[in-house]
């Protein structure tokens, strides 16, 4: 088309809502709080009545949201749980079969072993980044298969594009969860997802003040099948945390270079400590996934996960001490987190499950932030050498 400009994500991020306001012309559209807008008469509703149903600041987050991630249309839920329970409840009824990953984030474990229960469908928990994995999906004729590439906390790699073909080989979908990379390093929707959800909570927002989600859909019925369900089920986002939510997305792709800069240099350094039994990232060359990830995703990521010797008691002596490094939940900050998965944020998992996943008692996941990374390298090893100690 004559006159069309194109844009990068790194463009559509920092324009985001941008120049949106034709009421007084701000250049960063106002934040919308109220609850419910004016009808013009009888029946005849504006754009926007209520705001569980719609919102100017959150319609202006969801459309930001859907052209990062190529998507069709996108909405935005009040919490990263929120995108996930509007996705299974909008694609999963009594009867069907759905694939997971073994390895899957503990919330999404829990949700999906419960929702298998009450609403009544078969879930089979599989290893999503094995070889055989397309294989085994075909076989199990999925009306759903839930991807999370790279996988939390063990950062396995899945191939896309093979599984959203297994997937739709007998009519199934495919929903990936992008939270660990965002659309700067990965989009899901290109390889064949039918949607995406994400915690806007993490790298989206990026500073640890909102709790946020969302779920981009490849069509645009699938989009307004995911807004009606949300709506419904009441878990849309707020118009504050939205505002907020735009606010950080405007630094994304400066933050995401600076975290994965940083995320190579603490790789380097836990790579050759005795107390480190092994270092998983996709960057390494010796990662299992190393190969598909430089295929399929433009960087690494900033989620270094590690194995301490000594186990929970190594885990200790290392957490205790770390100056640059809170011990805490959540991840993709511009301050540095660090996790110890089997009791934080995998617990609802049995111990059985958290054996077959893979979750050792050692395992530490780190959200590398966007400090000096000579303070974050020197606070790591200090701490190493505490549990090489005690090991």
């Amino acid at each position: 088309m004559i006159g069309r400009v194109e844009r990068t994500w790194r463009t559509a991020a920092v324009r985001a809502g941008i120049d949106a306001d034709t009421a007084e012309g701000a250049v960063v559209p106002p934040i919308y709080l109220s609850t419910n807008y004016r009808f013009s008469g009888l029946r005849a509703p504006g754009s926007f009545d209520y705001s569980r149903s719609g919102n100017p600041t959150r319609s202006h987050l969801a459309g930001a949201l859907a052209e990062l991630d190529g998507a069709a249309g996108a909405v935005v839920t009040a919490s990263g749980m929120g995108a996930i329970t509007t996705a299974l409840m909008a694609l999963v009824g009594p009867g069907d079969v759905v694939v997971a990953p073994h390895d899957a984030y503990g919330g999404t474990w829990r949700l999906l072993d419960a929702l298998s229960r009450r609403v009544g469908f078969t879930l089979h928990l599989i290893d999503l980044a094995a070889p055989d994995a397309p294989a085994r999906v075909r076989s199990l004729s999925p009306a759903l298969t839930w991807v999370e590439t790279p996988s939390n906390p063990l950062l396995a790699i899945s191939d896309l594009a093979a599984l959203a073909s297994a997937a739709h080989a007998d009519g199934g979908l495919m929903v990936a969860d992008n939270t660990f990379c965002s659309p700067v390093l990965q989009r899901p929707i290109a390889f064949g997802a039918d949607a995406v959800v994400q915690s806007s909570t993490k790298y989206l927002n990026g500073h640890s003040d909102v709790i946020g989600g969302v779920v981009c859909s490849a069509t645009s019925e699938m989009a307004e099948q995911m807004a009606w369900w949300a709506n419904c089920l009441g878990v849309t986002g707020g118009a504050f945390d939205s505002y907020l939510t735009l606010r950080g997305l405007r630094t994304l792709g400066v933050r995401m270079a600076a975290h994965q800069e940083n995320a190579a240099a603490v790789v380097a350094a836990l790579s050759g400590h005795a107390a480190v039994e092994r270092v998983l990232y996709p960057g390494l060359p010796t990662h299992p996934g190393h190969e598909l990830a430089s295929r399929q995703m433009d960087g690494f990521g900033a989620i270094v996960s590690l194995e301490v010797a000594g186990g929970e008691a190594g885990v200790a002596a290392f957490v205790e001490g770390l100056k640059h490094f809170s011990l805490a939940e959540s991840l993709g900050g511009v301050e540095s987190l660090v996790c110890h998965p089997g009791s934080m944020t995998h617990a609802a998992m049995p111990p059985e499950v958290q054996e077959t996943a893979g979750l050792r008692p050692g395992l530490v996941r780190l959200s590398v932030g966007i400090e000096d990374p000579a303070d974050l390298v020197a606070d790591l090893m200090a701490g190493l050498d505490r549990a090489g100690a005690v090991s």
